[in-house]
């Protein structure tokens, strides 16, 4: 395979949506099956494009980028062709692994004072941010920067939404039944992550009435509410920080968001 069809799986599983892993090899000492610069594309489930060499050596770096994609970090193998894998080349090679993950969205529905530093902290952490609000005093350059403004009213513009596996949603508008409304819309579609700040009053009164609306059980399951994670936040800023800390513990596959069935019914 040439390199262009191989950046050009690079291109389209980035179109798609997909998590990927390119290998490299970066060294090599001796009797080897393929020179520094060898390329191969992994996907999560093991198939692949390109190769490193074939064999059992090609079959362990599989093995490591599917492990490197699970876990969201970078890695090298290094080993000795013959004395490790019992090749009969008689020399060593050294691969980086690096996971490439499509672009996280974050579409975050109000503009106030949570919002705001959530989307600055969210920004720098890799995220591409969009806000959504029909207060034009409220949604300006200076208050989210670097970050594409929709100010539109927020029902109308959920109900243009169609779903993004790689898409991430909060929901932190200035008002309870916008927010109701809002969940009920984006629960229609898969997401990344949905998240709804509020009380646990305010949760448990959502999931009653979400409920009684039709909403199943399962996509209850999927709401984080309360969103964050517990560090005793009280500023936005502070609770901001405990929402990104939960959004990248989901992020790197460390535990799942709790649910709205988290709560007693």
């Amino acid at each position: 395979m040439s390199d262009t069809q191989l950046w050009q799986a690079l291109i389209d599983a980035s179109a798609r949506g997909e998590s990927v892993a390119l290998t490299t090899v970066v060294g090599v000492n001796g009797s080897a099956p393929r020179a520094a610069g060898a390329r191969m594309v992994v996907w999560p489930d093991g198939r692949c494009v390109g190769t490193v060499g074939g064999g059992q050596f090609e079959q362990k770096v599989i093995e490591a980028a599917v492990d490197a994609l699970a876990k969201g970090i970078a890695r090298r193998y290094a080993v000795h062709l013959t004395r490790d894998l019992g090749m009969c080349c008689g020399g060593a090679m050294d691969v980086f692994i690096e996971p490439m993950r499509p672009v996280d969205r974050l579409l975050l529905f109000g503009a106030g004072h949570v919002a705001r530093p959530t989307a600055l902290f969210a920004r720098e952490a890799g995220w591409v941010v969009t806000v959504i609000d029909e207060r034009e005093e409220l949604l300006t350059e200076a208050r989210f920067p670097d970050c594409e403004r929709v100010e539109r009213d927020p029902r109308a513009y959920a109900r243009t939404l169609a779903g993004d596996p790689r898409g991430w949603v909060f929901l932190v508008t200035h008002d309870h039944q916008l927010d109701q409304d809002l969940l009920e819309l984006v629960l229609a579609h898969e997401w990344a992550w949905i998240g709804l700040i509020g009380s646990r009053t305010k949760v448990a009164k959502f999931r009653l009435r979400l409920r009684a609306a039709g909403v199943s059980e399962a996509q209850l399951a999927r709401v984080s509410a309360p969103v964050g994670l517990d560090i005793g936040a009280e500023t936005p800023e502070e609770i901001a920080i405990a929402v990104l800390a939960e959004m990248v513990r989901v992020r790197r596959g460390v535990v799942r968001s709790p649910g709205l069935l988290s709560l007693p019914a």
